[in-house]
């Protein structure tokens, strides 16, 4: 068996050919030129003896044998930056980073935190909130709270957060509606949708709503949108109660019905392979778990 290993630098610009499936693309993520991509892989193959490209007009394709190399770099190329991130984080301390959205933060996490503080004074948790998508390396974060049907490719995924979305609105607008109201009541009030907004007709249906327009109302890219609407008195929203915990058991906020929603898709819990050899972040992760499932 040969013991000839490519360079790095030949290795990453296939990888990132591979993944974007343009030179283009690879030399932005790289900070080189395309003809600087195209140049090392063409070495590449010359130095392995195999073609790992179709070149076609305006796109690439990889041969089964490039495609067989790409799956087993970019394994290769995760665990070396899982190794990277275990061992540069072990060396920052006892503190962890978690991103979230900002809906999550202000209604989940933070109402629950200071328990979590309290039992470990010696760990500095650092939220971060953002929608997009982030690498844990580069980014240096250590767990991700995310909102959608779970499965993300080479990470650990546990869902977290699943509860029914329920009707909620101001005690004002809950009387309104008058004792043991209908849900056909609800045409009379404004309905008040975050980026699902066909939860709102979902639900209508399973109530066997008849009269109630699912579509109107305002629509809110976020959960606190939608939430700071629904206090103000605007309207009635749909909203997990886990995030009301708080305002339902001091009666700023009612849920007039007792029917909720579920949905596929809930808030999971998400990190590398090595994030928990952390113990910082173990601690973490077993808390969220208890505090969402206990």
């Amino acid at each position: 068996m040969s013991d000839y290993l490519p360079s790095l630098s030949a290795l990453r610009a296939f990888e990132a050919a591979a993944r974007h499936l343009s030179m283009t693309m690879a030399a932005k993520e790289l900070s080189v030129t395309p003809g600087a991509i195209s140049l090392q892989v063409r070495d590449l193959e010359a130095a392995l003896g195999v073609q790992l490209f179709e070149r076609k007009t305006r796109a690439l394709a990889l041969t089964t044998e490039g495609a067989d190399y790409f799956a087993t770099l970019r394994a290769a190329f995760r665990l070396v930056r899982e190794a990277t991130a275990a061992i540069t984080t072990r060396a920052r301390g006892a503190f962890l980073t978690v991103t979230c959205t900002a809906g999550f933060a202000t209604h989940w996490l933070l109402p629950r935190l200071r328990a979590f503080e309290d039992a470990h004074p010696e760990i500095d948790v650092r939220i971060s909130t953002s929608h997009r998508v982030l690498d844990f390396a580069h980014d240096g974060i250590d767990l991700a709270i995310r909102h959608g049907l779970g499965g993300y490719d080479g990470l650990i995924s546990e869902r977290l957060v699943d509860d029914e979305l329920t009707p909620v609105c101001v005690p004002a607008l809950a009387a309104a509606l008058g004792e043991a109201p209908t849900p056909d009541r609800l045409a009379a009030l404004t309905l008040i949708h975050d980026v699902y907004r066909r939860d709102w007709q979902l639900w209508l249906e399973a109530a066997g709503a008849t009269g109630v327009d699912g579509n109107k109302g305002p629509v809110f890219t976020d959960g606190s949108g939608a939430f700071d609407a629904m206090k103000s008195g605007s309207g009635i929203a749909l909203m997990r109660r886990s995030f009301l915990a708080r305002e339902l058991e001091d009666g700023a906020v009612v849920a007039p019905f007792s029917l909720g929603l579920s949905s596929r898709l809930a808030y999971h819990l998400v990190y590398p392979g090595l994030a928990l050899e952390r113990p910082a972040v173990a601690a973490f992760r077993r808390w969220l778990l208890s505090q969402a499932h206990g």
